[in-house]
């Protein structure tokens, strides 16, 4: 008997590493494939029941049928409606990078646009909630984490005064982030209080049939107010702290970057809740998507052209990553990037270190401190390959949490919006971003990255040779984790 059950455990054990040689590696980077089958294959029975937890990084079947239906809706109704400015030449590559935009995530570009970015954490609250506040029609709101907290009351005050008046308020916040902040219950019931329409993102129910990869999130922050007014960025809904003791025990303050748009482009950002409210609820807003054509066109001589870009494992290509790599590649001055979570695959570290070693002048802005250890070492493993190609590496200081997300390409373009530069933005997280060509805008960035640089110190590759060995290790064992993807 003994021995059966022994044939047994060998054949089971045979036929899974067979089994994991075949499925894991299907369309997936051999980089990660090769992670993971060392996890099956060294610790095989908890390595198995991982990986078919985790293992898949794309939504469900239906989930992304409903995404290429809305694609599909949006490429017929916005047919023609770029108007882009022509005053000022574009940069001889900007049309394939708009082309590559239009064909990943279906958005066009649109001129007639204006942005002003807001750096202040509470002053964007502020004016978020003053929007609100003279709302007529609707409220779409969505954010990856909302906290009902003293920094927000006034924002859910004004979504219940909005209630009130008889606007329609819908709301979509993140299920796994939402339950892993403080207060959590408070938020819940303050949103059924108030009468506001709302769901959760991704919801991981499996007793409601509600399941996917529970690490998949959606995490987009945008709110649009009556079509008229829109924001994007980096910000959540909470206070700078995040309500965590641990973090206010380090004093961790966040710093956040969020922009204020008007014109055409604010349906683009529409299209974006339409389509998560759609995927959540099975309601298409049909009178929402009437006004997916071109608003209120600002016509001047800084009116901006803008385009959404939505990217996550709903689309078949990782629409944030082609983005950013093709943009890299056609930089001819200055690239100067900021992203709190700095993880890239190899791609994405060829075409940085390539474009420093061109001559192409290379900022990065990351945090000094970490408030997430494993992706802090993971990050932290890359500067010296960054550092030796001449990529200028500066830390902004403690106690703050540079969590903006955001680049810019010579004088011409800008990249802002939710997604890090990391492999679980470009495969794991729904990101949006919004590539802008504008020099006005432009401008704005590098204002912005000079009041970064002005609170931040270089890391040079001196002192990066003086770490101490405990922490090459712990950056080189973390990095091993970035590949489980």
């Amino acid at each position: 008997m003994t021995e059966i059950v022994i044939v047994v455990l060998f054949l089971f054990d045979f036929g899974v590493r067979v089994t994991a040689i075949i499925v894991v590696p299907r369309n997936r980077r051999p980089s990660s494939a090769m992670a993971w089958l060392l996890a099956i294959f060294l610790i095989p029975y908890l390595g198995l029941v991982v990986f078919l937890l985790i293992g898949s990084y794309k939504l469900p079947k239906k989930r992304r049928e409903k995404q290429q239906a809305i694609n599909d809706f949006i490429i017929e109704t916005t047919e023609g409606i770029e108007q882009v400015s022509n005053d000022h030449p574009w940069p001889a590559w900007l049309r394939s990078v708009v082309e590559l935009n239009r064909n990943l995530g279906a958005m066009p570009l649109v001129g007639g646009n204006k942005a002003r970015l807001i750096g202040d954490y509470s002053q964007s609250i502020a004016e978020m909630t003053a929007d609100i506040n003279q709302a007529k029609k609707f409220v779409h709101c969505e954010f990856y984490i909302m906290s009902y907290d003293s920094v927000t009351a006034d924002f859910f005050l004004a979504l219940e005064n909005a209630v009130k008046r008889g606007v329609i308020v819908r709301v979509l916040l993140d299920h796994v982030a939402s339950f892993r902040s403080p207060g959590h219950r408070k938020t819940f019931r303050k949103l059924r209080q108030i009468g506001v329409t709302w769901h959760f993102m991704l919801p991981v129910q499996p007793l409601r049939g509600k399941w996917q990869r529970p690490d998949l999130r959606n995490h987009r922050k945008v709110l649009v107010v009556d079509g008229r007014v829109g924001y994007m960025g980096s910000q959540n809904l909470i206070d700078r702290s995040y309500n965590k003791r641990v973090n206010r025990r380090r004093g961790l303050q966040w710093q956040d970057l969020m922009t204020r748009v008007q014109g055409p482009v604010v349906n683009g950002i529409n299209a974006i809740f339409i389509t998560d409210w759609y995927s959540e609820t099975n309601e298409l807003l049909v009178r929402e998507t009437e006004a997916i054509t071109p608003g209120v066109v600002f016509e001047s001589d800084d009116a901006l052209d803008c385009q959404i870009v939505p990217s996550g494992p709903g689309f078949d290509g990782e629409n944030n990553l082609r983005l950013f790599l093709a943009l890299l590649y056609y930089a001819q001055k200055k690239i100067i990037i900021t992203s709190p979570y700095f993880v890239p695959d190899d791609s994405m570290l060829y075409a940085i270190t390539t474009a420093s070693q061109r001559g192409v002048e290379v900022q990065l802005f990351v945090s000094e401190i970490g408030d997430q250890a494993l992706v802090y070492h993971a990050q932290r493993s890359y500067y010296e390959a960054l550092l030796r190609a001449g990529v200028q590496i500066w830390m902004y200081k403690a106690p703050y949490i540079l969590h903006a997300k955001h680049f810019t390409i010579d004088d011409d373009v800008a990249v802002m919006g939710s997604s890090n530069m990391d492999i679980r933005s470009f495969q794991l997280n729904m990101e949006v971003s919004m590539m802008v060509r504008g020099t006005a805008f432009v401008q704005q960035m590098r204002a912005i990255e000079d009041g970064y640089r002005a609170s931040s110190r270089e890391l040079t590759l001196a002192e990066w040779e003086r770490q101490p060995l405990r922490s090459t290790v712990l950056d080189n064992l973390a990095r091993l984790t970035s590949g489980l993807q």
